[in-house]
């Protein structure tokens, strides 16, 4: 386990437009905004279409982090995540899941990590700064390279 004490910036309202591509949409903010890091405690909305991590074949490793990606499209979406600093870049790097319910196939849902995502109407996000420490995301080769948040 890794746990650090934030220290919490500012706290923004934040909506997004229709037809919007959520991911470009959020950079945007932040870069305006000057946010480098952060969480969103949760986010509603509506995506025409996203891409969220999972698959329908057997996995050759259970245990290993899946890469693949599904379709969905009319979904109504709940979701939360973090935002990690990207040294490499200066900007973010987003970390969101989402559970989605298809409307058209009786709200079934999905949840998962999520892609990318176009949003239907709006997306109504709370942002939260965080000041320190530093939140980055490096690749850790002992597990399966995954990206993982770190502190300071």
């Amino acid at each position: 386990m890794r746990a650090h004490e934030l220290t919490v910036g500012r706290t923004f309202g934040v909506t997004f437009d229709h037809g919007e591509d959520f991911f470009e949409a959020l950079s945007t903010f932040c870069r305006d905004n000057g946010v480098r890091q952060g969480y969103i405690p949760s986010f509603i909305g509506a995506f025409a279409e996203a891409e969220i991590v999972g698959a329908c074949e057997k996995l050759a490793d259970p245990d290993a982090p899946v890469w693949a990606k599904t379709y969905v499209t009319n979904v109504e979406a709940f979701g939360a995540g973090t935002l990690a600093h990207d040294p490499a870049t200066g900007g973010i790097l987003p970390h969101i899941h989402v559970s989605a319910g298809l409307k058209a196939q009786s709200a079934d849902g999905r949840t998962s990590h999520l892609l990318s995502a176009k949003v239907q109407f709006l997306s109504e996000l709370l942002i939260v700064e965080v000041t320190s420490p530093t939140m980055t995301r490096p690749r850790n080769p002992d597990v399966y390279d995954v990206p993982l948040l770190t502190f300071g």
